[in-house]
């Protein structure tokens, strides 16, 4: 969680096909052929040549048709299909685009009724920190939600390698202990923020997500919880306690 731009997030921290066809098409042939000769209001000998016809037809070949097999992929095909759709992961640009998409949704009079509130309530999430924090699963309705935005976003993609936390330290810590946890200001990194400029994750008070290095000491960075909504900010590098990288997609193909 976060606070209101510069409150501290730590206070949650208390609360067969073919050859039928061959023959069906050489009987269906010489039943024209005797059709055509036939004389006019012999309509028993067609139905008699008709019969024939139908008797020579081997057996199997009337029946329903099965699975369209021009269209179907082989057994190789289609697990090169189902490894392609495993191995997709969402970008960088992915998580971005549905970050900024969220500008403006903001916070009630109690400081709840977002989203991501509502939803870090209704998850797994929310049970771990009341195990892990103390407190109640309802406590989260109203409280800082700056990591519950973050967190909203990697479950709404599917992001691996996000996590997911109300409280900043610890999921700062989380990135940390999992080896994803370092300087570069990339786009879609997690950033953790300690306003006093301090480098320890004990320290971190807020959280956000990197769009881009402005190359000047500074980044552009999209939030939420921040003036008590999501926005986009530029925050100076010296506030910045580290980066957690979750696991994007190397392109946006």
């Amino acid at each position: 969680m976060s606070g209101r731009h510069k409150k501290s997030c730590r206070l949650l921290r208390n609360t067969r096909l073919g050859g039928s066809l061959a023959a069906v098409t050489a009987v269906g042939a010489t039943a024209i052929s005797l059709i055509a000769a036939a004389p006019a209001g012999s309509s028993q000998n067609v139905d008699a040549v008709s019969a024939q016809a139908m008797a020579a037809v081997p057996h199997g070949t009337a029946a329903s048709p099965k699975e369209p097999h021009t269209l179907a992929l082989s057994d190789k095909s289609a697990g090169n299909v189902a490894a392609k759709k495993r191995e997709w992961l969402p970008t960088a640009s992915d998580a971005l685009k549905l970050a900024t998409s969220q500008v403006g949704v903001s916070e009630d009079s109690s400081g709840g009724g977002t989203k991501f509130q509502k939803w870090f309530v209704s998850s797994p999430w929310a049970e771990r920190g009341v195990e892990r924090d103390g407190g109640q699963v309802s406590d989260y309705a109203n409280a800082n939600w700056c990591d519950m935005f973050v967190s909203w976003i990697g479950a709404q993609l599917g992001v691996k390698g996000m996590g997911a936390d109300a409280f900043t330290r610890t999921h700062a810590q989380w990135f940390k202990d999992q080896g994803r946890w370092g300087e570069d200001a990339t786009p879609g990194a997690v950033v953790f923020f300690s306003w006093s400029g301090s480098k320890s994750i004990d320290d971190i008070d807020h959280v956000g997500m990197v769009i881009k290095d402005n190359h000047d000491g500074t980044i552009q960075t999209i939030e939420g919880n921040t003036d008590n909504a999501v926005k986009i900010r530029t925050r100076d590098k010296s506030t910045v306690v580290g980066y957690g990288y979750p696991e994007y997609g190397s392109n946006d193909a």
